[in-house]
Order: structure tokens, then sequence, then C-alpha cells
């Protein structure tokens, strides 16, 4: 045995680990030791053999696919040597071939990497059992030998039906494991012809096999058929549930009588398949099958979709693909884990399926994404229904354990033969029209349009030049002043990003936020945002300038950063400003990803001066119970509301309703958007106490912002430079 072959001594059983990953090789022995198993490892298919050749093994834990010696050839090697050792097959091929071929070979079970540490061992300890049972045999056997209670014993301990036919085909001996595997007593097939066995009376394989005449090589080996389990009056059901897969092994029993060889009947052998038949159904399911939802995968929407074509293509009908993607999703498993991520699929999926018609077929893409195969529909018009259907199931929350959910989808639709003639291209151009779909506005549907195609390339144009302005500092900070309505002072400063491009000039947040926030570039343009604009309040601060607040918008994938708090009080200390100067805004959507999480870092920061406003209030989910859970001090009003406010109409009950919320919460209200003098008077009428919009100032650069600042009546404020 060569030097690598290593053991962990322990008297439960011995098992040969053997893989050619020596990380793998060594986290499973240690596994297996921690179980009170002694355990040797090989780390080639060589050193199994020479284990094999030198040790006295149980189990053989088998890699499939390593270099030189490969899992299956050890395996014919066993085979070959007549070696008892249960092969327990780990492997990382995902193909139902791999699996079914590896029983086939002879292997004990298989498992496919990655898998549960619970069920290796389960299935060692299961192994190691059977092979202390076989030992235990082995040794009555040898107790018996060389008598008749031998032969019967090992008969009627056989874990296969051992039967023999006379020369008619009758049953003139049977042992007890009849009665388990056909369910039929002894004594009621002892004189009785094979055919009651005969599940199939029409099928001619049995009758030639189970009375087998020929003998030697030409018998019968390795034959699987369906018998029938119980007795012809016996009520089972179905037919699935009367049949039993058998492997049958059958020859003839000649005599010889003066020189002539007579033939007295067949001998035979019928191993029971149930399992092993089982065993390779679960197999298929899994590989065809989403394990997480239990939807279909990709492999088998792939078949569903060709078979669907090809009847479009008979028949002159359409076909739909809808490639559909969760917003946000991403949030769930940065915040709560992807335990609970797992969980809202489920659910999900579940909603989706309602959806849908028993003919479609809904599939998991792969992590957040989903498709969908509506197949025969007579118009266009069918499958917007069931996008506007799905889009209104998910507007609904998800309740998953304690937490409520909002989600919201992005969707895209294409059609055979309008937009593509196979699957690849229909899948395509749904995903296409889902990235529309979602740059436009989340949680809704577009249809594929050629025009998408040259949009996704201007995209990803975009996405490439995005990372190279970052690397070259392109994106600078703009504000927005925020004004008293009482004094028309300047009280604050939203700072807003905008991308300075080498050709097209200067760039707003809606020519590339959407781009940013969808391949998860936002996060570092919000903390340059950041660092810039705490960079600009120090410079004004030391040259006199008045001490106005400063509101930074915070996006969802820096919240959910769990050193969110720590990097924000970080840029403060180098500028050395306190956290009185500074305003984090969030949107509803952020807050109701993790509301404990969130709560949690926005006291964090609240503790340290800093105030808190919700970005947009009013747009998204708005509720009372979580304002008077959060820290917050500033209510933003969206510019949308603002714009039913114009003369001759009589305003908004909406911003009515908000500054008086907020009033009675004596939380700061910040009314955006504001453009025209009607406006800012309709404001004042109701009491809104800061506004901020085009009819005050547009963003500004620094430079100018230091200009306003310095033209403006000096603002008292709780902000002060440490």
């Amino acid at each position: 045995m060569t030097q690598s072959i290593e053991a962990m001594v322990s008297p439960k059983g011995r098992v040969l680990v053997v893989d050619d990953d020596r990380q793998m090789l060594v986290s499973t022995r240690d596994l297996l030791a921690v179980h009170g198993l002694e355990v040797l490892t090989a780390a080639s298919g060589a050193e199994a053999l020479e284990a094999l050749r030198h040790q006295d093994l149980d189990v053989m834990l088998l890699d499939l696919h390593m270099e030189g010696i490969n899992g299956l050839k050890v395996m014919e090697f066993l085979r070959e040597h007549r070696m008892n050792v249960l092969v327990i097959v780990v492997s990382g091929d995902p193909s139902i071939e791999a699996a079914i071929h590896s029983l086939r070979y002879g292997a004990y079970d298989y498992l496919r990497k990655p898998y549960a540490p619970a069920a290796l061992v389960r299935a060692v300890d299961n192994a190691v059992g059977k092979r202390a049972l076989e030992r235990e045999n082995q040794v009555i056997r040898d107790k018996l030998a060389r008598s008749e209670r031998l032969y019967r014993f090992m008969v009627n301990s056989s874990p296969d039906v051992v039967y023999m036919l006379d020369e008619h085909g009758h049953f003139t001996f049977v042992n007890d494991r009849a009665e388990t595997i056909l369910e039929i007593k002894k004594e009621d097939l002892i004189g009785k012809h094979y055919s009651r066995l005969l599940f199939d009376e029409h099928a001619e394989l049995p009758r030639f096999t189970l009375n087998e005449r020929r003998t030697g090589e030409r018998a019968t080996f390795n034959l699987e058929l369906r018998l029938r389990r119980g007795s012809r009056n016996s009520a089972r059901g179905s037919s699935e549930a009367m049949a039993v897969p058998v492997e049958l092994a059958s020859m003839g029993v000649y005599a010889r009588e003066g020189g002539k060889r007579t033939f007295v009947g067949s001998y035979g052998v019928l191993r029971d398949l149930t399992e092993r038949k089982r065993a390779e159904r679960t197999i298929k399911y899994q590989a065809y099958h989403d394990l997480l939802t239990g939807l279909p995968n990709r492999f088998l929407f792939k078949d569903h979709v060709e078979l669907a074509l090809a009847h479009a293509r008979r028949n002159d009908t359409k076909v739909a693909v809808i490639f559909l993607d969760l917003d946000r999703f991403k949030l769930i498993n940065d915040t709560l884990g992807h335990a609970m991520g797992d969980r809202l699929l489920r659910a999900v999926g579940r909603r989706l399926k309602a959806c849908l018609r028993a003919e479609d077929t809904l599939a998991r893409n792969g992590g957040d994404e989903f498709v969908v195969l509506l197949a025969r529909i007579g118009s266009r018009f069918e499958a917007e229904q069931v996008a506007n259907k799905i889009i209104s199931e998910l507007n609904t929350p998800f309740l998953v354990e304690t937490y409520e959910f909002f989600v919201s989808a992005s969707i895209g639709v294409a059609f055979f033969p309008d937009d593509g003639e196979t699957l690849e291209t229909l899948i395509r151009h749904a995903d296409v029209a889902m990235y529309n779909a979602k740059n436009v506005n989340r949680g809704r549907y577009c249809m594929y349009s050629a025009e998408m195609d040259e949009t996704l390339s201007r995209n990803l144009i975009v996405e490439r030049e995005i990372r190279r302005g970052l690397e070259s500092n392109q994106f600078t900070a703009h504000y927005q002043p925020q004004i008293s309505s009482n004094t028309g002072a300047i009280v604050g400063l939203e700072a807003l990003v905008r991308w300075e491009h080498p050709e097209r000039g200067l760039l707003t947040p809606g020519e590339f936020v959407p781009i940013a926030e969808e391949v998860g570039l936002i996060g570092r343009i919000g903390e340059l945002l950041l660092r810039t604009a705490c960079a600009d309040l120090k410079r004004w601060y030391d040259t006199g300038l008045p001490h106005v607040r400063l509101s930074v918008n915070l996006s969802a994938l820096q919240v959910v950063k769990h050193d969110i708090v720590d990097s924000i009080l970080e840029v403060l200390k180098e500028n050395g400003l306190s956290g009185e100067c500074l305003e984090i805004e969030i949107t509803e959507h952020v807050v109701l990803t993790d509301v404990e999480s969130v709560i949690e870092k926005l006291r964090r920061l609240s503790s340290h001066g800093i105030t808190v406003a919700i970005d947009d209030f009013g747009t998204g989910y708005s509720s009372l119970s979580y304002l008077q859970r959060l820290p917050v001090h500033t209510l933003k009003i969206d510019r949308s509301f603002l714009q039913e406010v114009t003369e001759g109409r009589n305003g908004s009950s909406i911003i009515a309703g908000i500054i008086s919320m907020a009033k009675g919460l004596n939380l700061n209200i910040v009314a955006e958007g504001v453009e025209t003098e009607y406006q800012r008077l309709y404001l004042e009428s109701l009491g809104c106490p800061e506004m901020q919009g085009f009819l005050f100032s547009r963003p500004i650069d620094e430079a100018t912002a230091r200009e306003l600042l310095l033209a403006n009546p000096f603002v008292h404020s709780q902000c002060e430079a440490q």
C-alpha cells in the first residue's frame, strides 16, 4: 500500500474514501471518523486498487471522475475479482445517465455533489450495516456447510425469489421470499403454472424466459420483467400497484438417463428491482426539476417548448414565452439570508403557477428568474392577460413566517413565430423585453420589439462606461437648495450625482442610475457621492459659509451592507464634521425590505445626530406603523403629487394628508418639484415648512453652490465643524 493510504481506526466499520480532490478527501475522512468509522483514504484510482488488494474493506466511497483510473474502472476491478465491497458513488456529474450507469455497474448507492453531510453519513451507515448483516449471514452459512440445512437456509434467506418449474411449467419449489416480493404464499404457487405470475398475459418474452430451457451462456441473465404482485383476485387499485419489477436469471435443468439428456424443468432467480427503479425515477425527477421549488427546470422547459413549437408549426398557431425576474430580490438574500429567500421563492412559484392553465408550463430558470410557456394561444392579447394577472397576484404581500414581503417582477414576453422560431431566440428576446421593462419601470411587462435589442446594446455600453467613469473620477456632486417657507433662506442642500461624460457631456441620474442599479454599481456611485459631498461641505465651513444641512441619498445596496453605519461615521470623521450636518435619505421600499435591520442601523445613525428622511414619500407602501417605529425626522413629498397642483384646480388631497400626518407625528416636511409660484403659495397655505425645486434653483455645481451660500443670509443651525 502506498504512503498516501491513511487510516483513522475505529471498530464500527472500515471505509475507503477515494477522491482526487485532496480537500474533499480530508473533509470526508474527518466527517466519517467522527461517527466512529475506520476510514482509509486514496487520492487516485491506482491507490484505490492498491488498497483493495491489501485491505479488508466494507464500504468504498468512490469519486466517479478521476484522472487515470476512474471510478468505473475501479468498479470493474471489484467485479472481476468478485470483491464484496459496497460502493457508494459520489459524483458532481448532473446527468441521469451517470447515476443510472453507476447503479447498473454495481454501485450500492449514488450521491450527487454537493451533498449534505447528514446524507453522506446516513448512506455510509446503511452500507456498513448491510455489510455487518452479510458477515453474520456468512458465519451462519459456514456453520451449516455441507448439510441440507445449509441449502434450505441459503435459499429461504436469499433476498431474491428462487424457484423451480417442472417440464410443464408448474412450480415445484419456491422459497419464502416470494411472500414478501410477490405477495403470494408458497402454498398458492406450488403446482400452479408460471403464467399465474404474468402481468401481461400476451407478452412473449416472459413465456420464453421464466421456463427457460437453455443453459450456459445462452441462458437468461439480468433480464428485466414486470410480474403480477398478489393474486389475480386482489384489488390493488392501479395497474402499476399490481406490478413488481424484477430482474430474472434462469436456465434449463437436465437429467441424464441411460446416456440421454432429458429436460426436467427450469431453475430461476427473481431479484426485486423496486428500490432501484424508485431510485432511477428520483434521479430522473431531480434531473428535470428544480429541487427548491419543485417546478420544471430549464431542461424540462426546453422539451416542453420544443413540443409546443412543433405543434404550432403544424397547426399555424401562436406560442408565447414569458421571462420573469423578481425586482430587488438580492436585498432579501443579503439582509435575511438565503434560507428566507428560498422560502419566498417557493411561495412565489406557487402563486405564479396558480395564474396559468393546466397546459402551460412554469419553470425556474435559476436564481430569482422564472420562465413561462403559454402553448396554443390564439392572440397576443391572451399573453397580456396572463402577464397582467401575474403582476396583480404579486401585488398582494407575501407572509413568510413573521415577515411580510412586497414583491414585484419585471416581465418580458416574446411570441412564436413573430419574435423568433427557436427556443433560444424566444428566450433571448423575452429576456431583452424583461430588461426593457426593468429599465423603464419595475413591476410591469413589455412585449418584445426589435428596437429593444438596440436599447440593450446601449445599456451594455453604458455599463462599461460607468465602470470606466468610476475609475477616472467622472462622477461629481451637484446640489439643489432646500428653502425655508418662512424666511426664504437656504436651510439645506440635497447632493445629487452627475456624470461628466467625456463625449456626451453632463448626464443626469435618469440616464445611468437604472443601469447602475441593475448591474450592482449604484453602491459605489452612492459611496462616491457621500465622500464628495462631505468634502465639499467641509471646505464651505472652513471658508466661513453658513452651516446648512447636507442631504445625501443612500441606495438599497448601501443600506443592506452590514458596515454602512461605520462607513458613514468614518467619512464624517475624515472631514471633521459632526453628525448634525448630515441627513440620510432612503426610500420606503428600502425600509420594507427588512424593517428590523433597517431600524437598528437608522437608530445607530440617529444616536450620532444624523437625521433621516424618507424620500419620495407616498409613492410606496406608506405605513403609519413603521413611521412610528423608525427614527425618521423628515418626509419628502414626491414631485409627482405636485403635478396635480395647477391654477384652476383644488389642489391635492394627498399632499394635504401627508402634511397633516407629518405635523401629527412631529416630523419635518420637504416638498420636492416646486416649479411655479402657485405651487409655492399652495404649499405655504398648508403649512409646508420646506421646499425645493426649479422655482428656487436647479441642481448646481460645487462652485455655484458656494456662491449661492455666500449670498444667502446666515442661517443658524446645529451643524458645527468638529
